[in-house]
């Protein structure tokens, strides 16, 4: 059972597939904030992609919104990080068929 709208929120974003690399955007360590305001049942969430100029970046970010979306009422809204994506962002054992750790 998931505990909290957080955890539940962080769930569903492991159905956003990065189509170039075959991992999710929680995987890939590409979730960097979460701010859930319950009076509104509205998230924002703040993610970076795995290079500045990704070719599915604007898909990634609306399938991001879009999933998160479905569980919450009030919607998401998704802001572009400025952080640059390090392997060691990745969930544990997510970059071992890449030969990263």
């Amino acid at each position: 059972m998931i505990a909290n709208k957080e955890e539940e929120l962080i769930e569903s974003m492991r159905s956003v597939i990065d189509p170039e690399i075959g991992l999710n955007v929680v995987e890939l360590g590409l979730l960097r904030n979460l701010e859930i305001e319950d009076d509104t049942d509205t998230a924002k969430i703040t993610m970076i992609l795995t290079t500045p100029f990704c070719p599915y970046g604007p898909h990634i970010i609306e399938q991001v919104r879009m999933v998160g979306s479905q569980g919450m009422a009030g919607g998401v809204t998704v802001e572009m990080g400025t952080a640059v994506v390090d392997p060691f962002m990745m969930e544990e054992g997510a970059g071992g068929d890449w030969g990263l750790f």
